[in-house]
């Protein structure tokens, strides 16, 4: 993907986010949700964008298929084939959009070859977007201002790490992965949002040790490997009974696999 591409698919991301906010702005009963089969809510926002992002994609990049939350699920005997696909969240964090806070986002990602090579992601009620790809750099633009170029922290800093963790789904797990870890703050936020923070320096540590779904980060990992960072695969290394668990590195997390979702992981930037 090149610079054009990117800012084409950025223009799209903004627009998917316009469509969510008309229903944010509706009111209670434009918040309401019904539950999907696996139990996640769906409202009319994720319907709404996920037409607008099927239909840009389509005429803007013709010929690459589409895997989004809210489209039809393809079996993988369908996309196992599939050499570049976009990898598509219409609204990532809709738990927090329906409490009415502001960190719910719109995730689109172009995988080759099953690495996140470019992304976009775009949280409109705070009208901050976050880009990158491979060979481009990663940036942040928010409103009203220009976009600027981000990198992870180069060094840790002195005083302990930043880590990030999620505001809606509190892992048990994640004191035994810290444990040992000079952690000088903890940063709670929601959505795809927690990658970009490690993407743009304000956080040096994000591990995630419960369930999320290929299009909650891929969008996100292309960014933060944009900005100089890793997303790395944590697996337990199943320590004996009354002994902290091990923690195994597993790679580099990879996407259009049969199970879509996501092993453990963790971002990071690269010193760390």
């Amino acid at each position: 993907m090149d610079l054009t591409e990117l800012m084409r698919l950025c223009a799209l991301v903004r627009e998917a986010g316009a469509a969510i906010m008309q229903v944010y702005r509706g009111g209670d009963a434009a918040l309401e949700t019904v539950d999907k089969a696996d139990g996640s809510p769906l409202t009319v926002a994720d319907r709404e964008s996920h037409l607008v992002l099927a239909a840009g994609l389509e005429a803007a990049f013709p010929g690459i298929p589409v895997l989004s939350e809210e489209g039809r699920a393809i079996p993988y005997e369908e996309r196992r084939g599939w050499s570049r696909l976009w990898l598509v969240d219409p609204l990532d964090g809709t738990k927090e959009f329906v409490k009415g806070f502001d960190e719910f986002t719109v995730n689109v990602a172009l995988i080759e070859d099953g690495a996140p090579v470019a992304g976009a992601v775009y949280a409109p009620a705070l009208d901050r977007l976050y880009a990158g790809g491979r060979g481009l750099g990663a940036f942040v633009q928010e409103a009203g201002e220009e976009p600027r170029p981000i990198t992870v922290r180069s060094t840790p800093p002195a005083e302990g790490l930043a880590v990030v963790q999620s505001r809606s789904h509190p892992s048990p797990e994640l004191e035994q992965y810290l444990e040992g870890t000079w952690v000088a703050e903890r940063v709670s936020a929601g959505s795809s949002l927690k990658l970009c923070l490690v993407a743009e320096g304000r956080a040096d540590l994000y591990p995630r040790l419960g369930p999320t779904m290929e299009w909650d980060t891929a969008a996100g990992q292309a960014v933060v490997e944009a900005a100089g960072g890793e997303v790395r695969v944590v697996l337990s290394g199943g320590a004996a009974a009354g002994e902290p668990s091990a923690f195994v590195d597993g790679g580099p997390l990879t996407y259009n696999r049969e199970d879509l979702l996501n092993p453990w992981f963790v971002v990071r930037a690269a010193s760390i």
